[in-house]
C-alpha cells in the first residue's frame, strides 16, 4: 500500500469524516445482526405458538419472506434472496426493524439513521462536513439509546462514541516516540484497517450505484457521473483501485447495457440522423 496516497486522503477532512461516518454504521451493521436474528426467530417461534396447527416446519425460508411489509424493505435493495441478518447491510436491519411492529422502537430515530447512511452512500465526493458529522452523532445517539438493555449493542455505543470524538492518525511501527497528549485524542489505526474500512464503504457505494441503475430509480447520466467521480478518485489512489476492479467492470458493464437500450428506443436518432 503506498502511504503517501492514505495520508492524502486523510488530510481531507471531510473525506476523513464520510470515512469515520461509514464505518460507525459497519459497527452499528455487526451489533444488530445478533440482536435482529434472535427477534427475528422468537418473532417466529410465537407465530407458531400462536397457530399451532401449522406444524414445526412452517418457518420462514427467509428474514425477507416474514411479511409483507418486511419483505418491501429488503426486496427494493436487492436482498430478498438473503436468508438471514448475518447477511445483510445495515440499512438492510434497520429498514426490517423500521417495518416490522414486533421491533418497539422510536421509528423517527431509525428513520433519521437511515437517512444518514443514505446521504453517505449518495455522496458524489464521498465527503461530508463536520457539521453534517456532528449532527449523525445526535442521530446514531439517540437511536442506539433505544437498545439500552442490548449488552453488544450498548459495547458498540461506547466505541462508535470515542470513533466520532477522535481524530485519526496512521500508526507507523517504526516511529517509536509519539506525542502522549496526542494520544488521548487520536484513534491509531494500521494502514491496513483503514483500507478495509475504505474498501468495504467503497464496494457498498458501487453497489447502491449498481442497484440504482438496475432499477432505474435515478437518470443514466446522473449514474454516469457519479461513476466518473468514482473513478477519477480511483485512479488518483491506486492502492484502492486494484481491489475494486470487478465492482467497477459490473457497473460499467450495466450502464452500456442501458446506453443500447436507450438508443434502441423510439424516437431515437439513427446514425443517418433520422429518426
Amino acid at each position: 500500500m503506498v502511504l503517501s496516497e492514505l495520508a492524502a486522503r486523510l488530510n481531507c477532512t471531510e473525506y476523513k469524516n464520510w470515512v469515520k461516518a461509514g464505518h460507525c454504521l459497519l459497527l452499528l451493521r455487526g451489533c444488530l445482526q445478533g440482536f435482529v436474528s434472535r427477534e427475528v426467530h422468537a418473532f417466529h417461534r410465537g407465530l407458531l405458538a400462536a397457530a399451532p396447527g401449522l406444524g414445526p416446519h412452517a418457518t420462514c425460508r427467509s428474514v425477507s419472506r416474514c411479511s409483507p411489509r418486511a419483505r418491501q424493505a429488503f426486496m427494493p435493495r436487492g436482498l430478498a434472496d438473503k436468508t438471514g441478518p448475518e447477511e445483510c447491510d445495515a440499512v438492510a436491519l434497520l429498514s426490517l426493524i423500521n417495518s416490522c411492529d414486533h421491533f418497539v422502537v422510536d421509528r423517527k430515530k431509525v428513520t433519521e439513521v437511515i437517512k444518514c447512511r443514505n446521504e453517505i452512500m449518495h455522496s458524489s465526493d464521498m465527503k461530508v462536513s463536520s457539521v453534517w458529522l456532528r449532527d449523525f452523532q445526535m442521530k446514531i445517539h439517540n437511536f442506539l439509546n433505544e437498545f439500552k438493555n442490548i449488552p453488544e449493542i450498548m459495547a458498540v455505543y461506547s466505541r462508535i462514541e470515542q470513533l466520532l470524538t477522535s481524530d485519526w492518525a496512521v500508526h507507523i511501527p517504526e516511529e517509536d516516540q509519539r506525542d502522549g497528549c496526542e494520544d488521548e485524542t487520536r484513534i491509531y489505526l494500521t494502514e491496513s484497517q483503514i483500507n478495509e474500512i475504505e474498501m468495504e464503504l467503497l464496494k457498498e457505494k458501487l453497489q447502491e450505484l449498481y442497484l440504482q441503475a438496475e432499477e432505474q430509480e435515478v437518470l443514466p447520466e446522473e449514474i454516469l457521473n457519479q461513476l466518473e467521480v468514482v473513478k477519477e478518485f480511483l485512479r488518483n489512489n491506486k492502492d484502492l483501485r486494484n481491489g475494486l476492479a470487478e465492482d467497477m467492470y459490473k457497473l460499467d458493464s450495466l450502464h452500456q447495457q442501458h446506453e443500447k437500450l436507450d438508443s434502441k428506443e423510439p424516437g431515437a436518432q439513427t446514425p443517418e440522423g433520422k429518426t
